[in-house]
């Protein structure tokens, strides 16, 4: 494994992120999902992410419990903010003041732990000033419950209102959670610009397009049985964009670039966005030990330019660049 800096600070994390989205506390048993967190701890990873919102609180409480006996210190754990929890009343939503100071101390109970090392805005709030959201986080930050704050998602524009905020307030923001794959490149345009001026890392989720990318779903056939894309509790929803013909045959054409690098296709996405020097971590998310494994070859790979433009050449139109896709929900209210 090997570690980088997270955006302009001195906090370093793995390449390598276990993530536990749409699997702890939904698609998998919790003894399958403690076997994965241990196959990440086995390959070096040191860097866990998960949200309050995941299978509506329950995955923080299985992370945390296979977490339970490691070193804190030689971990770095990051949960998120925002999203409806519990019982979803009016204010267990959003990012007030409120919401937030309830949610950390919420989530740090169920994680076992005083404090997390990065906490995130999981989306940005048109309802909520983003004044009083800086200045709540800036509080969570000096009661010692977080070292740094990061978000999720959000704009070039929102980055750069709220890291002139929280630089106002000493605080550090210096992460930005987005979607970022091969097919799906709408950072690069504008929110990856401002970071890098920002001091500010991405680490990106569905680095292999929620298993497209591993070459599994093939263009006319029926989707493999158990896989995301016949997943119900909303796996299927997020991963509808890609399933169409003319996307699985492109992706088919990484196949002998893979080959040759003697990679699997997993490695090969996750490493793809690795090259990108503003990305801190790629995120993996497994329902198997094995897939923790198999992502992990990629850190470390390096992907030299005639690579990238043979990937490029393979996927063709069917990547996805528009900027204004970035993007959050609407104000809840009107």
């Amino acid at each position: 494994m090997e570690f980088r800096y997270l955006g302009n600070s001195g906090l370093k994390v793995s390449e390598i992120t276990y993530g536990n989205w749409l699997t702890h506390g939904s698609q998998v048993e919790n003894e399958v999902a403690t076997r994965c967190v241990q196959a990440a701890l086995d390959e070096g990873i040191s860097t866990f992410d998960t949200a309050d919102t995941y299978a509506n609180t329950v995955a923080e409480e299985v992370l945390g419990k296979a977490l339970k006996g490691e070193r804190r210190e030689s971990l770095e754990i990051f949960t998120k903010v925002y999203f409806p929890t519990g019982p979803m009343g009016h204010n267990d939503t959003g990012l007030s003041r409120k919401h937030i100071r309830e949610s950390i101390d919420a989530s740090l109970k169920r994680l076992g732990t005083d404090y997390v090392d990065l906490y995130q805005a999981h989306r940005f709030d048109y309802e909520t000033p983003l004044e009083e959201t800086m200045q709540a986080f800036a509080d969570v930050v000096r009661a010692g419950k977080a070292l740094y704050i990061g978000v999720s998602e959000w704009t070039a524009d929102q980055l750069k209102e709220g890291h002139a905020l929280a630089d106002a307030l000493g605080v550090q923001l210096i992460s930005n959670q987005p979607q970022y794959s091969m097919l799906w490149r709408v950072i690069e345009g504008e929110v990856v610009p401002a970071s890098e001026k920002l001091g500010i890392s991405q680490v990106v989720f569905s680095p292999i397009a929620q298993g497209v990318l591993t070459g599994k779903y093939s263009p006319g056939k029926d989707f493999p049985e158990g896989s995301r894309a016949t997943d119900t509790k909303g796996g299927a929803d997020m991963i509808a964009k890609f399933l169409n013909n003319k996307t699985l045959k492109a992706v088919a054409k990484l196949q002998p670039i893979a080959d040759e690098l003697d990679l699997t296709m997993a490695q090969l996405a996750v490493a793809w966005v690795l090259q990108n020097p503003n990305v801190a971590s790629a995120i993996i998310g497994a329902s198997r030990p094995e897939q923790v494994r198999d992502n992990v070859g990629a850190a470390g790979v390096k992907l030299d330019k005639s690579v990238l433009k043979r990937v490029d050449k393979a996927l063709g139109k069917v990547v996805e660049t528009d900027a204004s896709l970035t993007q959050s929900p609407p104000a809840r209210l009107s």
